[in-house]
């Protein structure tokens, strides 16, 4: 019988793609030789992203409660995956996020004003409202703008590797997806292109478990997300998605191999979203909430701030100062905001057309005679 080209022997057990990886345990206290290498400042800077994370979650979560802005999708429990992804780019290095990955943004320099801004959809959004909440964007920090149709974002993270590699620029491309998004054809086109031409791209799978409301087993048939990486020719890896110090060190030899010229890896992170899929989802009608419970014993920020304690690094007076220092940004984030006006209202029609078409200005105008208050504080 002749070879088939690119077929594979079985896995070993302690394949990459199989097994899952750890650096930090639950403990907190890991084998120093395999602690990647990082300064006070970075490690702090690290636990500083993680922390605002959750502080702004909640107290946007809550403000979404009251009426304040109409949809937030947070990110608790996905910290560490988030903040130790965003943290091994370089700063030419481009994000291409899923919808938990906000924080990433702000670690790459987007402000809490200017997600605050997104998120109201006011007159300093740059966006002008026409985004979803939780989909910010910001070419400054190369972190492009998230889309909700899932798994759209996989073939462009691909094509923007495809033309770094083109264009001989030293950039990878961080291409971020769920569980679920590895269920449509995107994420196919984009992994097999990524194979076929050895791209300068970390694809970064958040497994939190659950799409929505489908779980993970019945999102795919594979023993795990990152062994598909060898049907496209990629290399894989399994890491422990709460352990920040895991993922960083993962995503950074990554990236640096993308950045020699040795192609793409496909990245799982097992965590969990032990919150609700948005504000408009109620986890309890479709899963057992006893393992949500289990896994927020395993919060990774928790398990970050032991490490940082054990390194004398972090004190619960540090701790505690800088919470309310976050808590202080924010609260002063939303005020500035919410005092914004919206966009004017033509821009209802703008920045689609050259030309904007007779009947979309006729739409205009019969809005703009509408009573004042039906127009819920939009000027024309």
């Amino acid at each position: 019988m002749s070879k088939i080209r690119g077929a594979i022997a079985p896995l070993p057990d302690n394949d990459p793609t199989l097994s899952l990886s750890q650096i930090l345990p639950e403990t907190g206290l890991p084998d120093p030789t395999q602690v990647p290498h990082l300064s006070a400042d970075e490690a702090r800077r690290i636990y500083r992203g993680m922390v605002r994370i959750r502080v702004m979650d909640e107290r946007l979560l809550g403000m979404q409660r009251q009426g304040r802005i109409g949809f937030y999708g947070e990110a608790r429990g996905q910290e560490a995956a988030v903040v130790g992804a965003a943290a091994a780019l370089g700063p030419e290095d481009w994000l291409v996020p899923a919808l938990r990955d906000a924080g990433g943004a702000l670690y790459r320099g987007l402000t809490m004003r200017q997600y605050v801004a997104q998120i109201i959809g006011n007159e300093n959004d740059v966006g002008k409202g026409h985004q979803l909440p939780c989909h910010p964007g910001t070419r400054a920090a190369r972190y492009v703008t998230m889309s909700s149709c899932i798994a759209s974002q996989v073939p462009h993270a691909a094509g923007m590797a495809w033309a770094a590699k083109l264009r001989k620029d030293p950039v990878v491309v961080l291409g971020c997806l769920g569980d679920g998004a590895t269920s449509e054809p995107d994420f196919h086109v984009a992994a097999n292109f990524a194979g076929v031409f050895k791209l300068p791209l970390v694809l970064f799978i958040s497994n939190n478990q659950w799409a929505i409301s489908t779980p993970s087993s019945l999102q795919t048939a594979s023993p795990t997300f990152a062994v598909k990486a060898h049907a496209y020719g990629l290399r894989g890896a399994r890491v422990d998605g709460n352990d920040v110090l895991g993922v960083y060190a993962t995503v950074k030899d990554a990236v640096e191999r993308a950045r020699r010229g040795e192609g793409t890896t496909l990245i799982e992170a097992l965590t969990y979203r032990v919150s609700a899929h948005s504000s408009s989802d109620d986890p309890s009608r479709y899963r057992d909430e006893r393992v949500t419970e289990a896994w927020k014993l395993k919060d990774p920020i928790e398990r970050y701030r032991r490490y940082l304690s054990s390194q004398g690094l972090l004190d619960d007076a540090a701790d505690a100062r800088l919470r309310e220092e976050i808590d202080a940004e924010v609260r002063e984030a939303v005020a500035a905001e919410e005092a914004v006006g919206m966009p004017a209202l033509r821009t209802l029609i703008e920045d689609v057309f050259a030309e904007v078409p007779r009947h979309l200005e006729e739409q205009l105008q019969e809005i703009a005679s509408l009573p004042r208050q039906k127009l819920g504080g939009v000027h024309a």
